[in-house]
């Protein structure tokens, strides 16, 4: 009785250690030894840029919601850790709006996110920014599910 009381007891220990482990399909632990793994043009929307996010926007909008703020902090963490990293931020709509309308929105998003990264204290001349409006969608569907996907800020690596 008393050796069953105490294979529970290690056994639920056990499995609370386990539970305790931290794991995130997004969020990637890099070492400097990984660094060197990152190709010039890797970018956040592949999930080839390192622990570099792509930060999402609401429609018709540039402000950055709680969860871009959370990315774009772990973003600033990870360019203030390996400084000689150069990103260009992508600027991305949905389909809907004129080109003209779509790319200066783009434009917008860029320069909110490297905003951002220079007030948390990334060097802004490490950053540059670039719009591709509609141009460049990430998912082709027509749908709400689609164009949240599409209204994004994508890092793209282009210095080590």
């Amino acid at each position: 009785m008393k050796r069953n009381i105490i294979n529970i007891f290690l056994s639920i220990a056990l499995l609370s250690m386990i539970g305790c482990g931290t794991s995130s399909k997004n969020k990637k632990n890099t070492t400097t030894a990984d660094i060197n793994q990152i190709q010039l043009n890797a970018d956040s929307d592949s999930n080839e840029a390192g622990a570099l996010e792509t930060v999402y926007f609401p429609f018709n909008s540039s402000d950055l919601r709680t969860a871009a703020q959370t990315s774009l902090e772990a973003n600033a963490d990870f360019l203030k850790k390996f400084r000689s990293l150069k990103v260009q931020i992508e600027g991305h709509c949905d389909e809907r709006g004129s080109v003209q309308y779509n790319l200066a929105l783009g434009e917008k998003r860029a320069q909110s996110i490297k905003d951002y990264l220079v007030a948390s204290g990334v060097e802004p001349n490490r950053i540059t920014t670039i719009s591709f409006g509609k141009e460049r969608p990430i998912s082709l569907n027509h749908d709400e599910v689609a164009w949240s996907k599409n209204r994004r800020g994508n890092f793209v690596v282009i210095a080590k």
